[in-house]
């Protein structure tokens, strides 16, 4: 069941399942929470794990927030939720604009975060992050409205491994989900991509302060987070370790979701 809590004059949408020692799942840019549910959630809870999923603020039900915030304020959000919902500190996972706002919460409120595991994350911009994140600004300002076909066909070459398009039956079915994604990405939507330029150090040196056990996860064929930057990661953040995921692309955690399932259970668990 969907619950809300409001968090710094916000409402934030989320839901929990299992119990257990709390782990909050931070998803990245333009997408809610549910779209860990199919996966990850199932086999948390499994691992005796109490998960708490929800939505960043401009997507789903929670605050579009159309005038505009940034990874400060993304963070302040997750940290209001481990405070109140999960009760904190918690376990933290998250993905590409989702890691980076679990790694800074785990830089500005290190007493939250109990062990902390990054997918497909960074410490810096580079050129693939600024194009793409550019380019969903001006979909949204351009009030342009993508066919399908093309939605398919972007977001698949954006966030998918030519491994899960070598079949067809697969490739058939990411290509009808890809094609469902609005035409135009919403304002809310829009300012998550402009917090994904915002608040980057000015060296990654600087996770050097995190504390918390780290996992660094990365995608083979990840365009938009490529393993080297996960590595810059991991090798800055003091006994972090580092993984990377074969036949995956940015939605690793979906194209492969047995392997980084393992990965999240035994580094969450000890297992």
């Amino acid at each position: 069941m969907t619950r809300t809590i409001e968090i710094g004059g916000i409402t934030l949408a989320y839901e929990e399942f299992g119990g257990g020692d709390p782990v909050v799942l931070v998803m990245g840019a333009g997408s809610p929470g549910r779209v860990w549910r199919p996966h990850q959630v199932p086999a948390l809870v499994a691992a005796g794990l109490r998960v708490i999923v929800f939505d960043p603020r401009g997507v789903g039900g929670s605050s579009p927030c159309p005038e505009g915030f940034t990874l400060d304020d993304l963070t302040d959000d997750l940290a209001g939720l481990v405070e109140k919902v999960a009760g904190g500190p918690a376990h933290v996972v998250g993905t590409s604009l989702g890691a980076r706002t679990a790694q800074q919460l785990a830089l500005t409120r290190p007493d939250l975060v109990d062990r902390l595991a990054l997918l497909a994350t960074r410490g810096r911009t580079d050129a693939a992050l600024s194009v793409f994140s550019q380019a969903q600004i001006a979909l949204h300002d351009h009030r342009v409205a993508l066919p399908e076909e093309v939605r398919a066909a972007l977001g698949a070459l954006a966030n998918l491994s030519p491994a899960s398009l070598r079949d067809e039956i697969e490739a058939e079915d990411w290509l009808a989900i890809l094609a469902m994604a609005p035409a135009t990405p919403s304002a809310g939507v829009r300012e998550q991509f402009v917090a994904a330029l915002t608040g980057f150090p000015p060296s990654v040196s600087a996770f050097a302060a995190i504390t918390a056990p780290t996992l660094v996860v990365s995608f083979a064929d990840d365009r938009l987070s490529p393993p080297h930057l996960g590595q810059e990661m991991a090798d800055a953040i003091p006994g972090a370790r580092s993984e990377t995921v074969a036949g995956a692309g940015h939605f690793g955690y979906l194209e492969r979701p047995a392997e980084v399932n393992r990965l999240l259970v035994e580094f969450l668990t000890g297992a």
